[in-house]
């Protein structure tokens, strides 16, 4: 377990729930996919690169809503840059994605 932290701390976080448009395998990358995500229109769109591609394809993700961390300062991966996280379930054989209901709105926030 980490560290006990302040609600304050978990508040700084802007989690929302986005639907990946689109999501391709990078030719320069042997470990990620690239995944244009909507958010809706106060955020717009943005592309996450995630470390998955070893135990999941594109049309893994494509036309499904899962959650994501959309305020995470970019971040350099290999070639390309990441603009949030997407949230998984951290399991010893894999990363699990946490699918959510489709009914539920593009770019709702989660708390």
């Amino acid at each position: 377990m980490k560290n006990t932290i302040e609600y304050s701390d978990f508040d700084k976080l802007d989690l929302r729930v986005g639907k990946i448009i689109s999501a391709n395998i990078p030719a320069w990358s042997e470990k990620l996919l690239e995944f244009k995500v909507d958010f809706g229109p106060e955020i717009g769109e943005k592309m996450i690169l995630s470390g998955v591609k070893k135990w999941y394809s594109p049309s893994d993700f494509e036309g499904k809503l899962f959650p994501f961390i959309v305020n995470l300062a970019e971040r350099k991966m290999g070639e390309g840059i990441s603009q949030g996280m997407m949230l998984m379930v951290d399991e010893q054989d894999q990363p699990r994605p946490i699918q959510i209901d489709q009914g539920l709105t593009v770019g709702s926030v989660l708390r």
